[in-house]
């Protein structure tokens, strides 16, 4: 068979059922082959719309999403999505297409070092310098992609290579247990446990994998203590539970950061430093704050976090373990703290979240945007977050019951993410509602793939906070220059017409008593549907001071 056929053969042994991408010249060969296949190829309209739609397939499914683009433009314009999706934990395979192996010592139209500039954003990337080598490149992809902590990995099949032939077979797929906890870390981690005074639980990206989520919530039970989560660990402890904190990561002052400053011991669960720097939760540092790390990986050297043990392997297990030792310890007297003494705080930010729900003003406040979307959204439904002002809102204000259900670019945090991500969860999860919220920024920056879900008959609901401006941008000018900031405006086209353009359903909301029922409709739809609403942002700078001056008892 030809090179590409095996490699179509490959992929089907990996279980993959869907590539989401923008073909070329020199992967011409390979998507010839994939036409016998079942595998189903996303035709994309720009590369970074299919990457970034692979990085929320990824997430979701916990199998590798896969993008592809030739090489050359296609390979620079992969690069954002890709690097995205490494950088949050998303497993990603990219095939990218390269010239022949007899052009590439040389100058020559579009050939430039590919690889090179993906290995920087990737956990691993590799050439296929001869047919032979096929099989074990694509295992060893998908095998480094999906193994805790994922990210991407990126396969180069010159346009030569892929035309060879060959006579091999696929190499079967086999699951790898990961190592579990040290017993003695374990019982370390116990001991500190005991004696502290005031202890916290940090659920961070790496909670909501795996099936950690469980025995992270089982923990909050047994130990009676407060779980703050990160923006990507949202739903690692339902927002309903009594022992959520909700989320920590916009305001230093908001009331969970105050919460870490009283904290003698805080147990980090599943935490990447990318997600929020310890200096800024870890204030009290100098004080010896007791931190027990709990990780795929070893902790990041950074002077503001410093483990005093560190329970390294598979995190359900190490959880799981640390469950066990503590019920075994301490039968009958369990939880051992009273999570009523945290009441205040959680009461304080449940009715804080709550303030503007009844609000009519409009444009319409941030908060109640998301009051909304949360009342109209069901526990299963996914979120998807573009990068800008709404971001923040977002993160601090639309909580969740279940894990990976408010996907969010935090460590790369690029703009355009969230309405290409749309297209990705819908495909992993066609029974749940999917909602992007973008900026009127970030939204057009991947514009173009509303065609996509036209297309693929797709009913993911786009919605756009309407400003005029880099609205975050503004913000942390303001902040920082006394409330001066540079020009940062710009025009919109009617959303509604653009929509109408495309094909599909759109709506520009006019009253903020009309947004629920744009949703019902929105989600009624065959295809994808667009919903257009005028925000009032000067809500930014009266969030930035009333955080900044939080005092409450906790």
């Amino acid at each position: 068979m030809k090179a590409s056929d095996l490699f179509v053969r490959c992929l089907e042994a990996e279980g993959v059922e869907r590539i989401f991408g923008v073909p070329g010249e020199e992967n011409a060969d390979f998507m010839i082959s994939l036409i016998d296949s079942k595998i189903d190829f996303v035709l994309c309209r720009h590369e970074q719309g299919a990457a970034f739609a692979a990085d929320a397939y990824g997430r979701l499914t916990g199998k590798a999403g896969v993008c592809l683009a030739t090489l050359g433009p296609g390979v620079t314009n992969l690069l954002t999505g890709i690097a995205d999706a490494n950088m949050d934990r998303a497993p990603v395979v990219a095939i990218i297409g390269q010239g022949s192996t007899k052009r590439q010592h040389k100058e020559s139209h579009q050939i430039m070092d590919a690889i090179g500039m993906c290995k920087p954003i990737s956990k691993w990337a590799q050439s296929v310098l001869a047919s032979e080598n096929i099989t074990e490149i694509v295992r060893k992809a998908f095998k480094v992609a999906e193994t805790e902590k994922p990210g991407l990995c990126v396969i180069e099949l010159p346009e030569d290579v892929a035309r060879e032939e060959i006579d091999d077979t696929p190499i079967p797929p086999t699951k790898a247990r990961r190592p579990g906890a040290d017993h003695k870390a374990v019982a370390m981690a116990a001991d500190l446990i005991g004696d502290a005074k005031n202890p916290i639980i940090l659920a961070g990206n790496g909670a909501i994998r795996k099936r950690a989520a469980t025995q992270l919530t089982r923990l909050a039970h047994n130990l009676g203590v407060g779980v703050v989560n990160t923006f990507m660990g949202k739903g690692a402890i339902s927002k309903d539970d009594e022992h959520c904190l909700y989320t920590m990561g916009l305001g230093m002052g908001d009331y969970n950061n105050l919460a870490f400053d009283t904290a003698d011991l805080i147990i980090s669960c599943g935490y990447d430093l990318v997600e929020y720097a310890p200096k800024a939760w870890n204030r009290a540092n100098k004080e010896g704050k007791t931190i027990i790390h709990m990780d795929f990986w070893t902790a990041e050297v950074d002077r503001d976090y410093t483990p005093t043990v560190e329970i390294v392997g598979d995190l359900a297990d190490g959880l799981w373990q640390l469950n066990e030792l503590i019920e075994d310890r301490h039968q009958g007297s369990l939880p051992l703290f009273d999570i009523k003494t945290r009441g205040n705080l959680r009461a304080t930010l449940t009715e804080d979240f709550a303030a503007e729900k009844d609000d009519t003003g409009f444009p319409m406040k941030p908060q109640k945007i998301l009051w909304d979307v949360r009342q109209f959204m069901g526990p299963s439904d996914v979120l998807l977050s573009d990068v800008g002002a709404h971001k923040m809102w977002i993160s601090r204000y639309y909580q969740c019951q279940e894990p990976n259900t408010c996907l969010i670019s935090n460590g790369f945090c690029t703009m355009g993410f969230a309405m290409p991500g749309s297209l990705g969860a819908k495909m992993a999860l066609p029974e749940k509602n999917i909602l992007s919220i973008s900026g009127d920024a970030g939204f057009l920056m991947n514009v173009q793939e509303l065609e996509t879900a036209v297309r693929r008959k797709l009913n993911i609901v786009a919605m756009v906070w309407v400003d005029g401006e880099y609205g975050l941008i503004k913000w942390k000018q303001q902040d920082g220059f006394n409330g001066k900031h540079s020009d940062l405006a710009f025009g919109n086209p009617d959303f509604a017409k653009l929509a109408e353009a495309y094909g599909m359903w759109g709506r520009d909301i006019t009253a903020a008593d009309q947004l629920i029922p744009a949703l019902t409709e929105a989600f009624r739809q065959e295809g994808p549907a667009l919903i257009a609403v005028p925000v009032d942002y000067s809500e930014n700078t009266k969030l930035t001071a009333r955080l900044g001056a939080i005092e409450v008892p906790i």
